[in-house]
């Protein structure tokens, strides 16, 4: 019990002792039957009990006793007989087990209804039952509620109105009934009050119905929200699940899902949004990306730029995922949202050109989001930026690609809305990374023919592709140490180059059998895991890769004044018929340095140099230090 609860209990069971001695000696002289027979029935109205909602406690029919006497008696006889009955109600007749100082603190609080009902029937000589009545129930009721609410730590007046208030109009049921009595007795004589009997079982019984349907009427109110938040964490781990779902397409996705969500809805709340534009844009946060389950997963884990025809096909993971989400049917607008995230404040965006207020507000806010939390993050063809470069970036976009408004936000939050960011982590990963032992082959087989991308090249050397020359002398080649030293010699006259890697798998890694060139000493790694940076990209997916990034390699070192910066790959996976073996990979220092001739040139000898490199075997790795033409 908190130390305000101890003070209050104290505090009233003093008032209480206080009033209870000052009423006995105001005591006066009435008629003994009619006292007697008045408190005996006040004792039986006090064991007719209903239930209160809410708490623990019931009220009895005590109070239309208490309200008769304060206008046929004495201060000290009504608080007699109204002590006496909500004694016997604690104690006497109550079923729990029993507890002294609930009894007493029960007592004292009658005594203190009791002493401001007389106070106010006997003001200026108002004596108003209704009055009495109204006096009587506030100050029972509020000390009640406020012993309850001090120890079990509730809203006090809250507590009071959900529990008590609505027994008030039985209260001025109770007064008429007293007055009638009251009335009766002047007529007839104290006999009367028999007649209570009849009328406290109507008043009871009209009670019970009225407290039984609140309670029916809480019950199904509290069943109600209780299946209102069912369904809405349903929806939200429904909307979680959908986002899982993205991460699998698309590993980098997870933390960027979470994060655009925290930094969206702080950028919301300055804006202004309500309750349900709130949601839709939470749902919207985390399903904006869902599109991408149609997108094949080479184009979207691309190390590199895509081409026209992929980046068309990227493109449609808008309008594929507003119509993912509109099937859902959210009860707030998410479709718009999702289908509108890549659209510019200029009109430049897709996948319909909508410029400026056109825009729904929460795509505004995604789009300005999205990208600052892409370019602070590391993806498979480049590096992260540091934030403060990323943030310099949106704004230099404000009132181009974004809403003015909310880069102004961002801008003036962004170190904040990190640091909210980086501590959610609400939406646990899935195990991608498992492994399944059982299941020894698929239903149709192995693949046993020969590689398409192989049928390619030797197709390409049919028609008498340039690089026949290079083609024949590695067909020549019986040991590794001379086909490197042919790729040094004939392959920078193809294709000029600063650094250059041939890597081989080993289970799961791809290990640099051959290098070349000075800038090669940029990539610190000559192991990358399968699937990993550029190479570990190619090698994986079976896909060339024209002027990606080399700074994406495991191990690369941007250092110009060590070893030059490397800017440009050219990357073709090597593939025979037993499959794809490992990838071969050039680098140059200038931008956008590799042409389409070059990746045809490159297809053409990736067939031989792939079977050059089964024949001849796998040995120690056989680095070439001398300086590539070019």
């Amino acid at each position: 019990m908190s130390l305000r609860a101890k003070l209050y209990i104290g505090l009233v069971l003093a008032a209480g002792a206080a009033i209870l001695c000052h009423g006995m000696w105001t005591w006066s002289n009435v008629d003994p039957r009619e006292y007697l027979i008045y408190v005996l029935i006040a004792l039986v109205a006090s064991n007719i009990k209903i239930s209160l909602p809410s708490v623990k406690g019931t009220m009895s029919m005590n109070f239309v006793f208490v309200l008769i006497a304060i206008s046929r008696f004495s201060l000290g006889q009504t608080l007699v007989m109204g002590c006496l009955g909500i004694f016997a109600q604690t104690v006497l007749f109550t079923k729990s087990r029993r507890n002294p100082l609930r009894a007493a603190f029960n007592v004292a609080c009658m005594a203190c209804a009791i002493q401001v009902a007389y106070w106010v029937h006997y003001a200026r000589h108002i004596e108003q039952l209704m009055l009495t009545a109204t006096a009587y129930f506030v100050a029972n009721t509020l000390m009640t509620a406020a012993v309850i609410g001090l120890t079990e730590g509730k809203n006090i007046v809250k507590l009071w109105r959900d529990t008590y208030f609505w027994s008030f109009p039985n209260y001025l049921a109770g007064a008429a009934a007293a007055w009638v009595v009251s009335v009766a007795t002047k007529l007839v004589g104290w006999e009367s009050a028999l007649m209570l009997i009849p009328i406290l079982y109507i008043v009871h019984q009209s009670h019970n119905l009225y407290a039984s349907r609140l309670e029916e009427a809480r019950r199904r109110a509290e069943e109600q929200r209780a299946h209102a938040e069912e369904i809405a964490g349903l929806q939200r781990r429904s909307i979680e699940t959908l986002a899982l779902a993205i991460e699998a397409k698309d590993s980098t996705t997870h933390d960027h899902l979470e994060r655009v969500e925290v930094y969206a809805v702080e950028v919301a709340k300055e804006l202004g949004f309500g309750d349900v534009e709130m949601e839709a844009l939470r749902a919207a946060a985390l399903l904006h990306d869902i599109g991408k389950l149609a997108v094949p997963e080479y184009i979207i884990s691309k190390p590199g730029k895509l081409s026209r025809d992929e980046f068309e096909r990227m493109k449609t993971h808008t309008v594929v995922g507003a119509e993912i989400v509109e099937r859902i049917r959210f009860p707030y607008a998410v479709a718009p949202i999702v289908r509108a995230h890549h659209e510019k404040w200029d009109g430049s965006g897709y996948p319909d050109g909508l410029a400026g207020e056109q825009i729904p507000m929460g795509a505004r806010i995604l789009a300005a989001v999205d990208t600052l939390d892409a370019l602070s993050a590391d993806r498979q063809y480049r590096r992260a930026i540091p934030l403060d470069d990323a943030i310099q970036i949106i704004r230099a976009e404000s009132g181009k690609s974004f809403d003015p408004r909310v880069v102004e936000i961002l801008a003036r939050r962004y170190v904040e809305l990190e640091r909210m960011a980086r501590t959610s982590h609400r939406i646990a990963k899935l195990p991608t990374e498992c492994k399944v032992e059982r299941g020894e082959a698929p239903a149709a087989g192995f693949e046993t023919t020969g590689s398409e991308l192989a049928q390619l090249h030797n197709a390409v050397l049919e028609e008498g592709h340039p690089s026949e020359k290079l083609v024949t002398s590695l067909a020549r080649c019986s040991e590794r140490a001379g086909l490197a030293e042919t790729l040094r010699d004939r392959l920078p006259i193809l294709i000029p180059y600063h650094a250059m890697a041939v890597y081989l798998k080993r289970g799961e890694l791809l290990i640099a059998e051959i290098i070349d060139g000075p800038g090669f000493r940029c990539l610190l790694s000559t192991e990358v895991r399968l699937g990993e940076g550029l190479s570990g990209w190619v090698a994986e997916n079976g896909k060339a890769i024209v002027n990606g990034n080399p700074a994406v390699e495991p191990g690369y070192i941007d250092e110009p004044e060590k070893y030059g910066s490397l800017r440009s790959a050219l990357s073709i996976p090597l593939a025979t018929s037993q499959g794809i073996i490992g990838a071969l990979s050039l680098y140059r220092e200038e931008n956008d340095a590799f042409t389409q001739e070059h990746l045809g040139a490159l297809k053409a000898i990736s067939a031989a140099l792939a079977e050059a490199l089964e024949t001849t075997g796998t040995r120690t790795p056989h680095p070439v230090s001398s300086v590539a033409g070019g």
